[in-house]
């Protein structure tokens, strides 16, 4: 176990209602630094926008510990699709509007948004076609039943390499140290793009400043040891322990800017 710790830890997977279930479970444990939870892009950050009633609040029913990865996505399409970049499928959407679609894994999920906001910024229109989930939504990418979606950059990355599909752009604000060949959006003519999934750990509120300090201190200094990283950015992650406070504005930031990508595609609360 990496954590400095006498503590065993049991792994209690709350899954369901878009992460929903599981976050709820985390603001209602007893605030003693015994219940650890991990949120992410999904039930932070989106969430709040897509759910009239959401059970829990992310910036005041927890602590925000550390953020703890970023992880990649990236812009692909089915190699049917005659394009080679990103400036060339704006253009080639903008003469076909209402004609190309795209897969996600579902409404409000990390492959829903960031195209919601390629949509914004750049004007094209492409037609959103939710799965039930991601593997479905992928697998029919890759068959070209669907021509283009946003996954992980890992998943995509050797199907690309085997040439069933062409990554066009990653989709955060700068390029990829581990993939300097291929360019972020933001950098293919959409000044300003920056959408990537991330996870962070929270406590629930109200826990004592001293545990949330400790187990600060151990996040970060987990995330920066060498066989954590080399073990996680094959996966496309990449690692960053923050304190506290960066973490808290990280949300908030994030809660703000997709807010605005909600509302200006018109994506309607459950």
């Amino acid at each position: 176990m990496l954590f400095r710790s006498k503590q065993q830890v049991v792994v209690d997977n709350r899954t369901g209602a878009n992460g929903i279930i599981g976050m709820e479970a985390i603001a209602r444990a007893a605030p003693d630094g015994y219940t650890i939870g991990m949120g992410n892009v999904a039930t932070l950050a989106i969430n709040p926008h897509l759910y009239q009633k959401l059970p829990y609040d992310p910036l005041k029913d927890y602590i925000a510990v550390s953020l703890t990865a970023e992880i990649n996505n990236c812009l692909a399409v089915h190699p049917s699709v005659p394009v080679k970049n990103v400036k060339e499928l704006i253009a080639f959407a903008k003469a076909r509007p209402g004609q190309l679609n795209y897969a996600s894994g579902g409404v409000g999920s990390a492959q829903h948004i960031p195209m919601e906001m390629l949509k914004v910024m750049t004007g094209i229109n492409v037609v959103h076609v939710p799965y039930k989930g991601l593997a479905s939504a992928f697998n029919d990418v890759l068959a070209g039943q669907t021509p283009m979606m946003v996954p992980g950059l890992a998943t995509a990355l050797p199907h690309a390499r085997g040439g069933k599909l062409r990554i066009l752009a990653t989709t955060g604000g700068k390029r990829i140290a581990a993939t300097p060949d291929i360019p972020s959006v933001a950098e293919s003519g959409v000044p300003g793009y920056d959408f990537d999934s991330w996870t962070g750990v929270l406590l629930p509120a109200g826990t004592p400043t001293e545990i949330a300090g400790r187990l600060n201190t151990e996040v970060v200094r987990v995330t920066r040891l060498p066989e954590t990283k080399d073990r996680l950015s094959a996966l496309g992650f990449g690692l960053i322990g923050s304190t506290q406070a960066e973490f808290t504005e990280y949300i908030r930031v994030h809660i703000g800017r997709i807010g605005k990508v909600v509302q200006a595609a018109g994506i309607k609360p459950e």
